[in-house]
């Protein structure tokens, strides 16, 4: 049994998803002391002008250490409404944007007081429409060992890291995309950028990975 250990993330990117499909046991990191511009809060959409990235404004915690499971979702900036339009303007003309936008827009439209909490339901929303029914749960400590059937990849999939470097495993498959006459064919974008283009098939090119 292998089993995967992953950080919360927002509208995660594909590489993640296909961790989620190729591991028996999926642990979701709720411990780790929360850090700015990771895939915590923020995902990456292809624009009509190339990558955007989308960022949840959270509450500054009181501590320099607070752990993920305790942050909380910010009202500032009207986000909700700058990201549901930046979605819609990204993914309008997609072949499956109009199956899938009535799943999405309410988490634009309710709040939610924890960052985990959305991001879980996103993800569970996610590989509903995905067909995939992973073993997900929350972690109960934080560990820094790790057994030979366990990885650790919750600080490797990163914004910041280049993961062809960070994850042998993963190479990315590439699909339709909307502007990629203009843009070429941009990889590892949120799993948003494969489901509004490729629709089921996005399980398919998953399981490529």
């Amino acid at each position: 049994m292998k089993t995967v250990f992953l950080s919360s993330a927002y509208l995660a990117p594909v590489e993640y998803y296909t961790k989620l499909l190729a591991y028996d046991k999926v642990f979701i990191e709720q411990h780790d002391h929360y850090m700015k511009q990771t895939y915590r809060n923020r995902c990456t959409i292809a624009a009509p002008d190339g990558e955007l990235a989308l960022s949840i404004p959270t509450v500054k915690p009181d501590t320099l250490k607070c752990p993920m499971r305790d942050i909380r979702i910010s009202d500032h900036g009207n986000w909700r409404h700058l990201h549901w339009n930046a979605i819609e303007s990204a993914y309008n003309h997609t072949p499956f944007f109009e199956y899938y936008k009535d799943d999405f827009r309410p988490f634009y439209e309710k709040k939610y007081e924890f960052l985990i909490d959305f991001n879980e339901e996103l993800c569970r929303l996610v590989c509903s429409l995905i067909d995939i029914q992973p073993d997900m749960e929350r972690t109960v400590e934080y560990r820094t060992e790790f057994a030979a059937d366990e990885v650790d990849f919750r600080e490797r999939i990163h914004p910041k890291k280049n993961f062809r470097l960070e994850d042998t495993e993963f190479s990315p498959q590439p699909y339709y995309q909307v502007f990629q006459e203009r843009l070429g064919f941009l990889p590892n974008l949120s799993i948003i950028d494969l489901l509004f283009n490729m629709g089921p098939e996005s399980l398919l090119v998953l399981q490529q990975r």
